[in-house]
C-alpha cells in the first residue's frame, strides 16, 4: 500500500532535520519517474514555457496551460505532493483574482497545493488562497525585481541576501503568518539561509543558490538530467545528460534506416520462403 506524503509530514521531517527533496516535472512520464525514485515534492513549475515550450518567458504561461500541464503530472504522481505554480497575473491582480485561480489549479488541475511566486510582495494574496482551504507554497527571496527596488541590483545574488538578512527573516515570519505551509527562499545563501529557516516553523526549501542549511532542495528535473538540448554542448556538471544520450541514439536510428537494417523494437522481418 502506498503512504501518501502530507503537509504534517514534511513538517514533521522539518522537527527531525530529516531533508526534504522536491523536484520541478512537467509531463507524465518524468512523473511516474520521479514518484518512483522518492521524492516528497513535485512542483509543476511555470518554467514548462522556457525549458518545454521555448518560450522566451514564463510570463506568457496561463492559467488554463499550467492546469493542463498539472493534470499530466498529477496522473503520474501517487505518492509525492503536487504542488502547481500560479502563472503571473491572477495573484498580481487581486486577492480575490489569487483565490479563484489556486480553486481551478485544485479542482481542475489536481494539484495538493498551489506555489506563489513573488508572494512576500501579496500577503494578502497567500492568505485569500489558504482562506479557500488550499495550503501555499510562497517564494520568496532576491530576484531582479527585488534587487532594482533595495537599489542594489549590480550586487551578486549571494550578497544582496546576506545584505537583506534581516528583513528576509521578517518576510518569511510574514509569509507564516498569512497561512503559507512551505517557504521557497530564492538564493537563500549561508549567511540568511540558517536564521529563516530557525524564524519559522515551516519548512523552508530552495533551488539553486540554496545550501544543507535549508529544510529542503528542489531541482528542476530536465536541467538535472541533462534533457535540455543545450546539455550536448555545454560543460555544466548534472546528474545525468539525456541529451547527449538522446543524440547518440537517434543517429543510431538513422543509420539502421539509412543502411537497410531492422530498426530495434520494430517488428522482425517476414521469412521469405
Amino acid at each position: 500500500m502506498t503512504v501518501r506524503v502530507t503537509l504534517p509530514a514534511l513538517q514533521q521531517m522539518k522537527h527531525d532535520g530529516r531533508k526534504i527533496v522536491a523536484v520541478v516535472a512537467y509531463d507524465y512520464q518524468m512523473a511516474q519517474i520521479v514518484d518512483r525514485a522518492g521524492v516528497d515534492l513535485v512542483s509543476v513549475g511555470d518554467s514548462v514555457g522556457v525549458n518545454v515550450w521555448g518560450r522566451a518567458s514564463e510570463l506568457d504561461v496561463t492559467l488554463d496551460e499550467m492546469i493542463l500541464v498539472c493534470r499530466a503530472v498529477r496522473r503520474g504522481v501517487t505518492r509525492a505532493l503536487v504542488s502547481c505554480d500560479m502563472p503571473y497575473g491572477p495573484l498580481q491582480e487581486s486577492p480575490d483574482a489569487a483565490a479563484r485561480a489556486a480553486v481551478r489549479l485544485v479542482t481542475e488541475g489536481g494539484a495538493d497545493l498551489v506555489k506563489l511566486d513573488g508572494a512576500a510582495e501579496h500577503p494578502d494574496g497567500v492568505t485569500a488562497v489558504t482562506r479557500e482551504g488550499i495550503p501555499v507554497w510562497a517564494q520568496f527571496g532576491v530576484t531582479p525585481q527585488t534587487a532594482a527596488r533595495a537599489g542594489r541590483p549590480a550586487l551578486p545574488p549571494s550578497e544582496l541576501v546576506a545584505a537583506m538578512k534581516d528583513q528576509l527573516v521578517r518576510e518569511a515570519q510574514f509569509l507564516e503568518e498569512a497561512g503559507a505551509s512551505l517557504l521557497d527562499f530564492t538564493h537563500s545563501g549561508s549567511v540568511a539561509g540558517p536564521p529563516v529557516v530557525r524564524a519559522v516553523r515551516i519548512p523552508v526549501l530552495g533551488g539553486l543558490g540554496g545550501g544543507p542549511w535549508l529544510d529542503g532542495r528542489v531541482r528542476a528535473v530536465f536541467p538535472a538530467i541533462g534533457y535540455l538540448a543545450s546539455a550536448i554542448d555545454d560543460q555544466a556538471e548534472r546528474y545525468a545528460n539525456v541529451a547527449e544520450t538522446t543524440l547518440a541514439a537517434i543517429r543510431a536510428f538513422g543509420d539502421d534506416v539509412r543502411a537497410g537494417r531492422q530498426i530495434r523494437g520494430g517488428a522482425p522481418a517476414a521469412r521469405t520462403a
